[in-house]
């Protein structure tokens, strides 16, 4: 499966495909979580899962649930490829799946599943982390580094 697209920084990518969940309603999540740092997208999901958030009114449950569990797998994929977990922005796109039909034996009501694909890509963006160092030990640096140059 080709990417969404593919970032110049390091990724990890989880995908579901032919997830049966409404694309209309994976589309609006993803859009919520997009470009979110993977902390603020994970309590998001957590607390919509556990109702104790809302999104216009609803909580979409059972879509929140599976794009949480690919956002858990993409993290394990993350840490397998040594990002730097406090850098890892996400990036989740959902697309429609295939069609999906149940067997009925007289009228077509209801024969079409609803069906999509999401693609979760966690990209390692953002400046390092600068350590505060107080000037005494700036001092001390600086002597050290003329004591190694006679």
């Amino acid at each position: 499966m080709p990417y969404t697209f593919v970032p110049k920084q390091n990724f990890a990518k989880a995908y579901g495909s032919d997830l049966r969940i409404s694309r209309k309603q994976a589309v609006k999540i993803c859009s919520v979580i997009r470009n979110k740092p993977l902390v603020r997208a994970r309590r998001l999901l957590v607390d919509l899962k556990e109702q104790k958030r809302t999104l216009e009114g609803k909580y979409y449950t059972k879509t929140v649930a599976e794009i949480l569990n690919l956002l858990n797998s993409c993290e394990k994929n993350a840490e397998f490829l040594g990002l730097d977990m406090e850098k890892l922005f996400v990036n989740a796109s959902a697309h429609k799946g295939t069609l999906l039909r149940r067997r009925r034996r007289k009228s077509g009501y209801g024969s079409i599943m609803k069906s999509s694909n999401i693609e979760i890509m966690l990209v390692e963006r953002g400046k390092e982390s600068k350590t505060k160092i107080s000037k005494k030990q700036l001092k001390e640096i600086k002597k050290k580094k003329e004591g190694e140059k006679e």
